[in-house]
C-alpha cells in the first residue's frame, strides 16, 4: 500500500532530459499536467489552439517554477492542416519526443463540424489526436521508455458506440452520444496502437487515462436539462483539476505502468480520488471494432503510422 495507494504529483520521477508534448495544456487538467512535468525537469510543449492563452499559461508555469523549460506550439485539432503544420514544427524542433499526451477535447457541443467536415467531437477528440500521433510517432519510437497517453472519459460507457454507419452524425445528432463515441474511440485507438507497437517490438507504449469528475471548462456545453442536477451533485463528487490530472501523470511517468493500461481515480465510481488502474468497457476491448476504427481513421485523415 503506502505511496502506491495514494499516488500524487510528488511521486512523478525525475523527468530531466525528457520532452513532453501536451495538447490542450493551457487550461483544465492539461495545465496541472504540464506544471507537474515541468517542475520535475521535463521540457514541456504546450500544444494549444490559442497561442496567446498558451503563452499566458507558460508564464504561469515559469512563475511557479523559474527553472521550467516551456514552449508553446499552436495546434488546432479540428483542422488536419493545423495538425500537419504543428507536427512538422515539432519534428523540426525536437529530434526526440518522450511523452505525447493527447489531452485536449471538447464535450457536449451543439452540432458543428470541423474544418474538414467531421463532427466536431469525433473530429477533435479522436481524429485530430489520431493524426497527430501518427505524424509524431517517428520521434517517439526512437526513444526508449517513450509513451503515448490518451485521455478518455467515463462517458465512453454512456450511450457510447462507434456509429460506423453514420460517424459524422449526419442523420440526427445526440451531443451526449457523440461525446461518448469520441471517448470510446480514444480507448480503442490506445489498445490498437499498443498492439501494433508491441508487434513491432517498439520501445514506445500506449496508455489511457481518465480524470473522473474534475473541475474544468469542459462542462460549459452541458445540456440545459442537466444543469440543475449538475449544480446539486457536483459539489459532492467533483475534484480539482490538479487531482483530475493525476491519472494522466501516473500513466505518463510511473515506471510500473505497462502498455495498454487504463488509469482513473480510485474512489467510488471512479469519480474522484488517487489514480489506479481501472477497467474499460467490454466494447472498448473488441479487437475487430478497434481494427475497423483504425482503418476508417486512416482513410479519413490520410495518415499512415510507421507501425
Amino acid at each position: 500500500m503506502g505511496v502506491r495507494s495514494r499516488w500524487t504529483a510528488s511521486d512523478v520521477p525525475d523527468q530531466t532530459g525528457r520532452v513532453a508534448v501536451i495538447t490542450g495544456s493551457n487550461t483544465g487538467i492539461g495545465y496541472p499536467t504540464a506544471l507537474a512535468l515541468a517542475k520535475h525537469g521535463a521540457t514541456v510543449v504546450l500544444a494549444v489552439r490559442d497561442a496567446d492563452k498558451g503563452a499566458a499559461a507558460a508564464d504561469r508555469i515559469r512563475r511557479s517554477c523559474p527553472q521550467a523549460a516551456v514552449e508553446v506550439q499552436p495546434l488546432d485539432l479540428s483542422s488536419l492542416e493545423s495538425v500537419r503544420a504543428a507536427a512538422a514544427a515539432l519534428k523540426s524542433a525536437h529530434r526526440r519526443i518522450d511523452l505525447l499526451i493527447n489531452n485536449a477535447g471538447v464535450m457536449y457541443t451543439p452540432k458543428q463540424t470541423t474544418v474538414d467536415g467531421f463532427e466536431l467531437q469525433f473530429g477533435t477528440n479522436h481524429l485530430g489526436h489520431f493524426a497527430l500521433t501518427g505524424l509524431l510517432l517517428p520521434q517517439l519510437i526512437r526513444v526508449k521508455g517513450s509513451r503515448v497517453v490518451t485521455v478518455s472519459s467515463m462517458a465512453h460507457r454512456i450511450m457510447a458506440a462507434i456509429h460506423f454507419d453514420d460517424l459524422q452524425w449526419e442523420n440526427g445528432y445526440n451531443r451526449i452520444a457523440a461525446y461518448g463515441q469520441s471517448k470510446l474511440a480514444n480507448l480503442m485507438f490506445t489498445y490498437e496502437l499498443q498492439r501494433r507497437l508491441a508487434a513491432k517490438r517498439k520501445p514506445t507504449i500506449a496508455v489511457a487515462a481518465h480524470p473522473g469528475t474534475a473541475n474544468t471548462e469542459l462542462t460549459r456545453y452541458l445540456p440545459p436539462f442537466f444543469r440543475p442536477a449538475d449544480r446539486l451533485l457536483m459539489p459532492l463528487v467533483i475534484q480539482s483539476a490538479a487531482m483530475g490530472a493525476l491519472p494522466t501523470l501516473r500513466a505518463a511517468t510511473d515506471p510500473e505502468v505497462t502498455g495498454g493500461q487504463y488509469y482513473g481515480p480510485g474512489g467510488i465510481g471512479e469519480q474522484r480520488g488517487h489514480p489506479k488502474p481501472v477497467e474499460a468497457s467490454r466494447q472498448a476491448h473488441d479487437i475487430e471494432l478497434q481494427q475497423r476504427l483504425w482503418a476508417v481513421s486512416q482513410e479519413l485523415t490520410g495518415i499512415r503510422f510507421p507501425v
